[in-house]
């Protein structure tokens, strides 16, 4: 294998953050859709996209895509593709499936279809009369149908990207890991500026500002399902996680704090931070947004606030949005970035925002507020 295709999935409204982490991954041919981001790639790819991607979903290596209308369509073209160029003799090979507007729409008869496709190719390849026992490296198969277009893939991440390793507890409703790297990435701060999340919970935010200020690879602290592949290989794995060691700042200074008012969510957001290694670097401290007060000047407030969709919570929430406002409002080079899914906000916060963008938080439609201040001199 030279060239492969692969697709880094992603949350709608963030595919073109995704491909310009993969851009600037070097990699080209980088094609934007609906949930995911395609591109051209050798086998090393699949070790530094799964290493470097703070913003994608998982990483998958596209088989092959064709038009199924019918389920004898859909065994001979899966059949036809080159399973055994992926799959060795003993891996473990469960196909999982999705249907949306398409003939095929039954998930459990295309999963059978395809895997029975995938057993008859590796059978040739093989030279194989008995069945396989599957006791060796997964190979998850995914077949998604859309429109009658049948996408089949193989996963080359295990557990979701989101899953950086140092999140060893957390509150009721963490933020991903994935979707508070994206609220960073979509500020303009920048590692030499003061950094705060003053609604930190289990220090998601603090954490992730951390790990971009330091360019420290996401995936550096876990494991990958595709390090058991015997055609990637160890070498590429190893040069893969020697270059990101290579390109880590670990001296960089950085000036982050995370507060929350529940001193709880404090001990839980230090843990986490000396999980990931970064527990010198974040200062974490028990407060109320309203008691907010800086000497410091063109700092970055980046914040997941409570939305307010419980019941009896929506009056207190509003008042805190209200507070919060004024909080903020005497610090004008500070530039302030909220994800609320409360449609009031600006009204409440008490100025419209520069800018607002569509986001999801999970199942929840958010908007991310941004109110942009004064940028620093140059050469300061």
């Amino acid at each position: 294998m030279s060239k492969i295709t692969l697709i880094a999935t992603a949350a709608m409204g963030i595919e073109a953050l995704v491909a310009k982490e993969v851009r600037d991954l070097g990699y080209e041919n980088v094609v934007v859709d609906n949930g995911k981001v395609t591109f051209e790639a050798d086998e090393s790819a699949i070790c530094r996209t799964n290493l470097w991607l703070r913003t994608a979903d998982r990483v998958k290596i596209k088989i092959g895509e064709f038009k199924a209308t019918t389920f004898d369509e859909l065994f001979e073209k899966t059949k036809a593709l080159p399973w055994g160029d992926y799959i060795p003799e003993d891996a473990e090979f469960p196909v999982i499936g999705k249907s949306v507007k398409s003939k095929l729409f039954s998930v459990p008869d295309c999963q059978a279809i395809v895997k029975k496709a995938i057993v008859e190719k590796l059978r040739i390849h093989y030279k194989r009369t008995t069945w396989f026992e599957e006791k060796g490296p997964l190979f998850r198969i995914e077949v998604a149908l859309l429109k009658d277009i049948a996408t089949l893939t193989i996963d080359t991440s295990g557990v979701g990207l989101h899953k950086r390793g140092y999140r060893a507890d957390q509150g009721e409703a963490p933020l991903k890991e994935t979707l508070a790297a994206t609220l960073v990435l979509l500020t303009n701060w920048t590692h030499d500026r003061p950094f705060v999340d003053p609604f930190c919970g289990s220090g998601t935010i603090p954490i992730e500002a951390a790990l971009i200020g330091q360019n420290i690879a996401p995936g550096f602290n876990r494991e990958f399902v595709s390090e058991n592949w015997d055609w990637i290989g160890r070498k590429r794995w190893e040069e893969a996680i020697q270059e990101a060691e290579d390109l880590a700042k670990y001296d960089r200074p950085l000036d982050i704090t995370g507060s929350d008012i529940d001193h709880k969510m404090i001990e839980i957001a230090k843990g986490n931070a000396m999980e990931a290694g970064l527990g010198d670097l974040i200062s974490f401290k028990q407060m109320q947004v309203k008691d907010f007060t800086t000497k410091k000047e063109y700092g970055v407030i980046v914040g997941n606030p409570p939305y307010g969709e419980r019941l009896g919570e929506k009056k207190a929430v509003e008042e805190m949005y209200k507070e919060m406002g004024k909080a903020f409002a005497p610090y004008n080079t500070w530039s302030v970035y909220m994800l609320t899914s409360h449609p009031e906000f600006e009204k409440l916060y008490g100025k419209p925002a520069t800018k607002k963008r569509k986001l999801f938080n999970g199942f929840i439609r958010t908007d991310y507020y941004q109110f942009w201040e004064k940028r620093p001199p140059k050469n300061q």
